[in-house]
């Protein structure tokens, strides 16, 4: 992520920089701290979107743009992670030694991706679609959510503990030294930001539509 595969699986660590016994190749920790740290800005993003949900109704603005908010750095996470599952069953060394998680949240990785899709899917069609489709298209979003609520619950406890060691590691400067790459990651997570919020301003115009719609039909 930070450097091309084959510096991550041939060079133990920055020139000047000492690697611990046993630390991962860069390129494998670079793809471990830019998880782990779209995985903490998830984190706080999800938990301020949560807060909205208990008053949507008159929060949904702010639900909307949250909502849109998040998409480019799940977007981010799926792929780095996806990366890593390419890597290890296509049989790299470094990520084979690495090992995958634990095969709970092996099996319940893709559960977590296909909620996520549709969760977010589902809440922009109910904005963008016609009044004949929202019916519909709410139910779905509850139900996804409330499936999604407990899937990434199980995730993000399973995750928690390696979410805190990575997190930090490309902004500390004691840290973000022993791996190239950390400005990329930055600027990338910042980037993925920056998407999300020019996805929000423009999808903020359809808030006012879509309550009109509904008061229109008594909901």
């Amino acid at each position: 992520m930070g450097s091309t595969p084959s510096q991550g699986e041939t060079q133990p660590g920055r020139a000047g920089c000492t690697p611990s016994p046993g630390a991962a190749p860069d390129g494998v920790e670079a793809n471990a701290r830019l998880t782990g740290t779209t995985a903490a800005l998830l984190f706080v993003l999800l938990a301020a979107e949560g807060v909205t949900i208990l008053r949507v109704r008159h929060l949904l603005s702010e639900h909307v743009f949250i909502g849109m908010l998040l998409i480019p750095p799940i977007v981010l996470k799926i792929a780095s992670t996806s990366y890593r599952m390419v890597r290890y069953y296509l049989g790299a060394p470094v990520y084979r030694r690495k090992g995958p998680p634990p095969a709970l949240l092996r099996l319940l990785g893709p559960f977590v991706v296909v909620l996520t899709v549709v969760v977010l899917a589902s809440g922009v069609a109910l904005l963008l679609a016609g009044p004949a489709w929202q019916r519909s298209l709410l139910l779905l979003h509850k139900v996804s959510f409330v499936l999604w609520f407990g899937a990434t619950t199980i995730h993000v406890l399973g995750h928690i503990a390696d979410t805190a060691r990575l997190a930090p590691r490309d902004w500390v400067r004691r840290t973000r030294r022993e791996v190239a790459g950390a400005g990329l990651r930055q600027w990338t997570i910042a980037s993925s930001l920056a998407v999300g919020v020019l996805l929000g301003i423009i999808l903020l115009g359809r808030v006012g539509p879509w309550l009109a719609s509904t008061n229109l039909r008594g909901h």
